[in-house]
């Protein structure tokens, strides 16, 4: 709203501010605790006097050396009008800072200033929590013959933007040339004639862009007085403001709540959408605009039969400011131009202009226009001459300019032509590029034009011109040059006639083979060559592809005059390869190739392994060296020592051909090492690495007690013990073999060999065997010394499954009843035995298992009864059946799923006497499933609320709490527990306990002396051995009474088995992991001056 109001005169701003509701006003003051303080060092003058059409500059400059945070700055006219949104081409907004001085300097410039302009203005700044404002007055001068226009472009809105439709700033521009041809036409009475639907004609007609405020201005001066009205209760506001893409909600109130109404824009009634939604709610009417769009910038009425209310909605658009700049551009004709911004909106209105011309696309074709999101572009494909000047981009809220300059193409010499050298028969091309592919030109060769021929072609493609001679001859040598038609330049270059190189390539002496040098390593290479050719040619030495360059060191390059030597001081392996020497001039190269191949002793034989040991000789082996020297490998010397020592002993003297060896004449159980050199033409090469160290033995003896162990349809399970002799050598394992009965005589080839690796254990399963077949089995033990003799057993084994009674090995925790708590995770693994496989079936109270609730797994030994969450009902006695045909076991499991038993019931207080008070209870409905080892008693005063235990673990349904308090009242609960714990509520008694305040001769008047009485006795007991278990009862007595347990008539001394505790009259004996001779009948005995009383119980202690 406040964006459409910047030229709005004095008066119709005056009308508008008194109509306005309060609430719209209270957006104008600065609310809050700011403290007003100087911060101005400069403000604009207070009174400014400006002529119409001419420019304006305020400034005003703040002091931030005393501010933590940028301040800010709005500039405002009158009272609340926001300026910032007015920013455009009317309105510009400046901004800066001296870092020196730490003051920002603001600008507001109004350009060509119009009589709307006219007006009280003030300008506020705050940072954090401070402010300052200034006030100023701005008069406009303006010449009686154009008050009329001045008045009438005040309606005419300068940040329109694309959702006007028609009405934009073009059409300003255009209604304004056409004012200057046509005579003038009075507005205001054409309004004053025109029916409603014409008006927005008559606007875009002379460039009216704020129709509603000139026709409020209008209405307001000729419209009659307004009837009375009987139809509404509340009329529509005068006007409303919202945001942009906002939504506002317009409200009134009709007399007749069934009455219907019309709403209307511009006098045009409106539809119920998406975007208008309207609503009668009794005697409300209301109209919702959603997503609210500049064209939403219009007058609206609610019409009640002929009775009317009419208000305004005012859509203010936040400014687009201009992100990215305007470069400048500097081309040639007929390039490309390309004038590219960003604004801080996507859809936000450019508008482009050339000068002070507004650019469009409709109407000149030369420019194009181009939008990417908040990307905008003005595109001119050619440019030419008449192009030249500043171009603007303005939006609403910010303006760029860039600057294009356009000069006159030049023929430009892209490629020039080069010097030639060529040798005869060869081509000779001159090649040059020029800017302009349009440039004819002509060859000369030395100022003679050439012509055409067989030999000589001419060429023009594009901007390439070529001259080309064949089969070059002496006589073609001199200057050429090409010169363009029509410009004053020449292309020159000069073809030279040249003789090619030659390398004269002498090897005799110490060549074996074409183009092939063998050197001995360590010995120095000279390798001289003779080089002929004119002008003198460049020598190049390269190995592989690395160029040889150095002219001293090991490997390096002699130069002399017509010769080039090459020079490898004490040549190594590295060395070797295939060398190149390469001469060039400008007539031509030639090259030759040579490989230098390097001899030297052979690298040392690998893999040097013991394969095999007699009780004094070993068997070796090993590979030939990977690297012969160049030469052939004659043969190999061995040596060999005992492992520790560093005395080699030479196996042999002469060259020993093989790469297997027999060393003999060892010492039994002793270990060696050996090593082998290899021997070529040029000499021994260094030793091999040191074989694994190696013992001279013999194999063990014979495995001993072969068995079979099991047997089925197709495996055989054999076992046995080590043989009796294994030696120094050790043992490496076990093969296993097996033939079919007759098939072991007389010969062996017809064993199988059962495990591809050795076995190291003493048992093995024979897989894969024919069912009903009789197999000989025999077990061979395996050294470093190789196999021992074979272990057989007495007789054929006859492969088929041997039946086996089922068997359940019930693990002893299942023997008795198993408990679990609500939610644990039940595991059960039954181990079990039978051939062939058992068939395990689980039942639950007689009823096989659900397979819901419980999950069953069974393999060939055991069997798994799984429960991933433990409920009550899981609770049962399960049996597992395990089945072989007609043969079966049985075990039997009793599970016990608890939880946390329920609270007590009926909870009382029965008796109250002195400073004590007796409470009974019933035990809870539910138990938890599983039996209640006691009670926790808590207390709580009526002052304080708060409860404390007075009991824990208590087992009885009574107990009395004693030390209470004199006057005050307590109210008691109990919580119930049993293996779980707690109960989750506890029970409050229904009763409270009153201690009553009595004097000094109360207490004298009774005397408290009892003798020892049992309130609660012992109860008989029955528990699992290894299970920590306690026996409780109370007593009342006074004077305290002496308390004496005994097991069988037998006092209980300090046995730390043992621990007696004595909490208020709760006698309690607590027994740690009690055994089964724990057991028997346990007393308590309670004794003081005035007599005694005792109490018994039996204790039963089951074992596990």
């Amino acid at each position: 709203m406040l964006g459409h109001m910047g030229h709005l005169p004095d008066e119709l701003l005056e009308l508008v501010l008194n109509e306005m509701p309060c609430f719209y006003l209270s957006f104008i003051s600065e609310g809050g605790s700011t403290e007003l303080s100087g911060l101005f060092v400069e403000k604009p003058p207070e009174g400014v006097v400006a002529n119409a059409g001419s420019d304006v500059t305020l400034i005003a400059k703040v002091d931030s050396t005393s501010l933590t945070r940028k301040p800010v700055m709005k500039w405002l006219k009158g009272k609340w009008m926001d300026l910032g949104s007015k920013a455009g081409k009317h309105m510009q907004f400046k901004e800066t800072y001296d870092r020196n001085t730490k003051i920002y300097t603001y600008e507001m410039k109004i350009i060509k200033v119009v009589a709307g302009d006219a007006g009280g203005y003030r300008c506020e700044v705050t940072a954090k929590d401070k402010c300052d404002s200034c006030t100023f007055e701005i008069t406009v001068e303006v010449a009686q013959q154009e008050e009329k226009a001045d008045i009438l472009s005040a309606f005419k809105r300068a940040d329109a933007g694309e959702d006007d439709g028609d009405l934009d700033f073009s059409a300003l521009l255009k209604a304004t040339k056409k004012q200057e041809e046509q005579p003038e036409i009075d507005v205001w009475e054409l309004l004053k004639s025109a029916h409603p639907s014409e008006y927005e004609k008559i606007a875009f007609k002379y460039g009216i862009t704020d129709l509603r405020g000139m026709l409020k201005r209008l209405k307001k001066m000729h419209a009659p007085e307004p009837k009375h009205t009987e139809a509404f209760l509340k009329k529509l506001d005068s006007c409303y403001s919202v945001d942009k893409g906002k939504k506002i909600v317009l409200t009134c109130e009709v007399v007749d709540p069934n009455v219907q109404v019309k709403w209307l824009k511009n006098g045009q009634e409106i539809k119920p959408s998406a975007k208008y939604v309207m609503e009668a709610n009794g005697n409300i009417r209301t109209l919702t605009i959603n997503r609210t769009t500049l064209a939403d910038d219009a007058a609206y009425e609610c019409v009640v039969g002929e009775d009317k209310s009419f208000t305004e909605v005012f859509v203010k658009e936040p400014p687009v400011t201009i992100t990215k700049l305007m470069d400048d551009y500097h081309v040639v004709v007929g390039e490309r131009v390309e004038f590219e911004i960003e604004v801080s909106e996507e859809g936000a209105h450019v508008m482009w202009f050339f000068e002070d011309v507004e650019l469009h696309k409709d109407k000149d074709s030369k420019f194009r226009f181009k939008k990417d999101g908040r990307k905008h572009t003005l595109i001119i494909p050619e440019a030419t001459l008449e192009d030249i000047g500043m171009y603007h981009a303005w939006t609403n809220g910010g303006h760029t300019k860039g600057e294009l300059e356009v000069e006159e193409k030049q023929l430009e010499v892209l490629q020039d032509i080069a010097d030639l050298t060529v040798k005869a028969t060869d081509q000779a091309v001159f090649k040059c590029e020029v800017s302009d592919d349009k440039v004819t030109g002509k060859w000369f060769k030395d100022g003679v034009e050439v012509l055409p021929s067989d030999r000589i072609k001419m060429t023009h493609v594009g901007r390439f011109h070529k001259l080309v001679i064949d089969d070059v001859k002496p006589e073609d040598a001199g200057d050429y040059t090409f010169v363009p038609d029509g410009y004053a330049l020449s292309l020159s270059a000069k073809l030279n006639f040249l003789d090619p190189p030659k390398i004269h390539l002498d090897t005799t002496g110490n060549m074996v083979s074409q183009n092939t040098i063998i050197v001995v390593a360590g010995n120095k290479l000279r390798l001289d060559v003779e080089i002929t050719g004119e002008p003198a040619p460049t020598v190049v030495w390269t190995k592989g592809e690395k160029i040889v360059t150095e002219t001293e060191g090991r490997i390096r390059v002699e130069s002399r005059k017509d010769l080039s030597c090459f020079v490898i001081e004490g040549a190594e392996r590295e060395d070797e390869g295939n060398y190149t020497i390469c001469v060039t001039n400008p007539a031509g190269e030639d090259k030759a190739n040579l490989f230098i191949k390097i001899v030297d002793v052979p690298d040392p034989p690998e893999n040097v392994k013991c394969t095999g040991v007699g009780e004094d000789t070993a068997s070796m082996i090993w590979d030939p060296p990977k690297y012969d020297g160049g030469a052939p490998v004659k043969g190999y010397l061995m040596e060999r020592k005992k492992k520790g020592s560093s005395r080699w002993t030479k196996l042999n003297f002469d060259v020993y051909p093989d790469t297997t060896y027999e060393a003999k004449r060892m010492i039994e159980g002793i270990l060696y090492e050996m090593r082998v050199f290899a021997v070529n033409s040029i000499g021994l090469s260094p030793p091999s690495l040191t074989s694994k160290p190696f013992m001279p033995i013999a194999p063990t003896s014979e495995p001993t007690r072969l068995s079979v162990h099991d047997v089925t349809d197709s495996t055989c399970s054999l076992k046995w013990l080590a043989p009796e002799k294994i030696g120094a050598g050790g043992l490496d394992g076990y093969v296993i073999e097996y033939c079919k009965e007759g098939d072991e005589i007389p010969t062996s080839i017809r064993w199988v060999v059962a495990n591809q690796e050795l076995c190291e254990r003493q048992g093995f399963v024979v897989r894969g065997l024919p069912v009903g077949e009789k197999i000989n089995f025999r077990v061979v033990a395996v050294n470093i010394a190789g196999r021992s003799p074979p272990a057989l057993l007495g007789q054929p084994v006859t492969i088929r499954e041997i039946m086996e009674h089922p068997k359940i090995r019930l693990p002893r925790a299942l023997r008795t009843k198993y408990i679990r708590k609500v939610g644990e995770k039940i595991n059960l693994v039954i181990p079990f035995q039978g051939k062939p496989r058992p068939v395990a079936i689980w039942y639950k109270d007689g009823q096989p298992v659900d397979p819901k609730m419980v999950n069953v797994r069974s393999s060939n030994v055991d069997t798994i009864l799984f429960i991933r969450a433990a409920e009550r009902e899981h609770s049962g006695t399960y049996e597992l059946v395990l089945k072989i045909e007609n043969m079966e076991d049985r075990a039997t499991v009793i599970m016990r799923v608890v939880e946390r038993p329920g609270p007590p019931v009926n909870v009382r207080v029965t008796d109250v006497w002195g400073f004590n008070a007796a409470l009974e209870w019933d035990p809870p409905t539910d138990d938890g499933n599983c039996e209640i080892t006691g009670y926790t008693i808590q207390k709580a005063d009526q002052k304080t609320k708060e409860w404390f235990t007075v009991y824990e673990h208590n087992r009885r349904t009574n107990c009395t709490v004693s030390d209470l308090i004199m006057g005050n009242t307590y109210q008691f609960r109990v919580y119930s527990e049993n293996l779980c714990g707690l109960s989750e509520e506890p029970r409050v008694s229904k009763n409270t306990a009153v201690i009553a305040k009595t004097g000094v001769i109360y207490t004298l008047m009774f005397d408290m002396s009892c003798m020892p009485k049992f309130t609660q006795p012992l109860v008989d007991r029955s528990v699992v051995a290894g299970y920590s278990t306690a026996i409780s009862c109370s007593v009342r007595a006074f004077p305290k009474p002496k308390i004496i347990w005994m097991k069988n008539k037998m006092i209980i001394d300090d046995n730390p088995k043992y621990l007696m505790v004595n909490n208020q009259g709760v006698l309690t004996l607590r027994i740690r992991k009690p055994s089964t001779f724990d057991g028997g009948v346990y007393m308590c005995r309670a004794i003081n001056e005035l007599g005694q009383d005792e109490v018994e119980c039996k204790l039963n202690v089951q074992a596990q």
